[in-house]
């Protein structure tokens, strides 16, 4: 993996020279040679092997088949492969001639010693093909491809700790070290050797800043043997005299991939020739590894649940107690954060997005908590960081947090493809402003962190005329048994008007949106024939109409959709300070747990005791294997500008396709 090395014979002494094993040695005879010389033989004893290379054109010869005529553009290669017993073991012998004499003018001998020297880690990651030799200074994507992977041991496994894993330069219990992975050093070749040869490992200082190296210096079942050797401010360690043929290292990742880091750290050995007293070390041979930081992973409403999170507070039981029989429905466990933690902060959904990291020995979840920081803000450090549940977020320096920097406003879609390019784990959706506007935007250093990850690819929809400014409040996904495997329910007050308009023909008109809410504030009934001659709300809702259509097309054209991929949910919005907000229970804003469905209630217009706009939804998603369940967060939420997906949070299942598959 280095260089080739280059070493000089001499007539007047024997040569002494160390190759490791598989790597090619150059010969330079030219330096020394006796007067006359027109050829010279060379050969090598047994496990020696030396090539002549006559020219680039002519390629490699073996040296021993003939005698060559004395040429300063030839190159005279060696190669070991074993390892040597002793020192000087081997050797190669080099005869000069001259035609006018019959014996040799001069010989000359190269003492070699060989050792076999090795950085290895895992490279063939599962579903990969296996591959006997790669270049392991490169880290190549793809089913074909090859290179280690390093996890970001950002979880908690000492509960008895504050901080994260990686946060300190310890090992404080041994299930840290399954978050991490294996670098191996191999070294084979007389003990001897290392008497005035030493083997340093050693990185960069950059890259010393994303990574951190434990070496085991006693017996692997204790903590106290593990040494922290490089990271942060270490960026060279030598390795001490050891017995045996390898020696273990355990690296864990200290940051995701980002604006600044690309997610690649290198590590590597060098063999350093002390034996000189007179010179400096010199560098016989270096090995590399190369890892690539495994990205912060999401995962799309159509992944089966794990997991449901929903806060408790004052005015909220019933909506809890609905979370809770839907998640018993649907085979998950439910987690409620009680009101002394949450401290009616009950936008759980805004407060985090769960996701995950993976590498060929280990998944593990992890939180990104968002930078909103409200009353919920402890809540993913405190409680959901632990045992291998890890733990990211990204703050700006300044002040720049907005509304859109909740993570209701982070969603990802499932797998895709669009304009030829496959994403097999996604791509992920944010909600900005139209290009070149000065609307808000997520914050800088949180889309910085998206794109870098590089796995799931973002997509900025426009939802700046939004007064919350979510993109989980027009768009959602469900599973489905055909097609794509899922569709996309987009908000649309078209097919509402739609709709009351066509209840209004069969004489619904006075048929009343809003009965049976029940809350502390009265709320106004009114009816459809209100609705429909409303000019406002008609003229308002054409404006929020081609806001989604703009984004329907933003969509289609980033996720390779099909208006057959598309449900259009019946949605209306009123204004509020020039933004909008939902009219009605806003429909798309659902809880997705497998088949089952946690729909905000609308209390829409009942029309032979059935609620018209409950009747069309599940027209709409039970063909597909869907059972919805209409929950009633009209007082905790809607009237707060949130609904039920903005109430809740769901950690799901990983995706079964491994993201180094994939070529981004």
């Amino acid at each position: 993996m280095s260089m080739k090395r280059i070493v000089r014979v001499s007539l007047e002494h024997p040569t002494s020279a160390v190759c490791v094993a598989g790597v090619e040695t150059l010969v330079d005879i030219y330096g020394s040679v006796p007067e006359g010389t027109e050829m010279f033989e060379v050969y090598g004893t047994p496990g020696v092997d030396v090539y002549i290379s006559p020219s680039v054109e002519r390629g490699r010869e073996r040296a021993d088949a003939r005698r060559w005529h004395f040429d300063t553009g030839l190159e005279i290669i060696v190669v070991m492969n074993s390892p040597s017993n002793d020192l000087n073991d081997s050797h190669v012998q080099i005869s000069y001639h001259s035609s006018h004499e019959p014996l040799p003018l001069a010989y000359a001998v190269l003492y070699l010693t060989c050792v076999d020297i090795a950085l290895d880690c895992d490279l063939n990651c599962e579903g990969r093909q296996n591959r006997s030799f790669v270049d392991k200074r490169q880290w190549v994507w793809g089913p074909s491809g090859y290179g280690a992977i390093l996890l970001v041991n950002c979880d908690k496994d000492d509960v008895n700790c504050y901080d994260q894993d990686n946060c300190d330069q310890h090992v404080h219990c041994l299930q840290d070290l399954e978050d991490m992975s294996v670098m191996v050093l191999r070294t084979q070749g007389p003990a001897a050797l290392f008497n005035d040869h030493r083997l340093i490992l050693h990185t960069s200082s950059y890259d010393a800043k994303w990574a951190r190296v434990f070496h085991t210096c006693g017996p692997e079942d204790s903590c106290e043997a593990y040494r922290h050797v490089l990271g942060q401010n270490k960026v060279s360690y030598e390795v001490p005299h050891f017995h045996g043929d390898e020696e273990r290292f355990f690296v864990e990742g200290l940051s995701f991939p980002d604006a600044s880091f690309t997610g690649l750290v290198s590590f590597h050995v060098t063999l350093l020739d002390d034996s000189n007293e007179d010179f400096s070390e010199s560098p016989i041979f270096t090995d590399t590894v190369v890892f690539r930081v495994a990205p912060w992973i999401m995962t799309p409403s159509t992944l089966p649940p794990l997991e449901v999170y929903v806060c408790r507070v004052r005015n909220n039981t019933c909506f809890v107690d609905a979370v809770a029989e839907l998640a018993r429905k649907a085979g998950c466990k439910l987690t409620i954060c009680p009101q002394n933690e949450n401290r009616n902060d009950r936008w759980i959904q805004d407060e985090m997005e769960l996701g995950y990291v993976q590498a060929p020995h280990k998944t593990f979840p992890v939180v990104f908590d968002s930078p909103r920081n409200g009353e919920l803000q402890d809540f993913p450090y405190k409680r959901i960081l632990g045992p291998d549940f890890g733990y990211v977020t990204r703050e700006p320096q300044d002040s720049s947090v907005s509304g859109l920097d909740s993570f209701g406003n982070l969603e990802v879609s499932p797998p895709v493809v669009a304009n030829g390019k496959e994403y097999p784990l996604g791509r992920i959706l944010i909600g900005g402003n139209l290009p070149g506007s000065s609307g808000r935007r997520v914050t800088q250093v949180v889309r910085d962190f998206l794109h870098a990850q590089r796995v799931q690819p973002p997509v900025e929809l426009f939802v700046d005329w939004l007064a919350v400014g979510h993109v989980d409040e027009f768009l959602s996904f469900v599973p489905a048994p055909d097609g794509k495997g899922f569709r996309m329910l987009l908000a649309s007050p078209g097919a509402c008007f739609k709709l009351f308009q066509e209840k209004r023909k069969w004489g619904h008109g006075r048929a009343l949106l809003f009965k049976g809410v029940v809350g502390d504030k009265q709320i106004s009934t009114v009816s459809i024939n209100q609705v429909l001659s409303n000019a406002n709300l008609i003229s308002y809702n054409k404006f929020v109409q081609s806001c989604i259509d703009w984004n329907r097309e933003v969509l289609k054209r980033e996720l390779g959709l099909t208006e057959q991929d598309i449900i259009d949910i019946p949605q209306l919005f009123k204004v509020e300070r020039r933004k909008a907000v939902a009219f009605f229970p806003d429909l798309v804003n659902m809880l997705v747990l497998g088949k089952h469905l946690g729909i905000p209630k609308p209390f829409g217009p009942i029309i032979n005791g059935q609620c018209c706009l409950e009747e069309k939804v599940r027209s709409l998603l039970e063909p597909l294997g869907l059972h919805c369940t209409f929950i009633d967060d009209f007082t905790p939420y809607h009237m707060l500008h949130g609904e039920v997906h903005c109430g809740t949070n769901v950690r799901r299942q990983p995706f079964s396709f491994k993201w180094w598959n994939m070529v981004p």
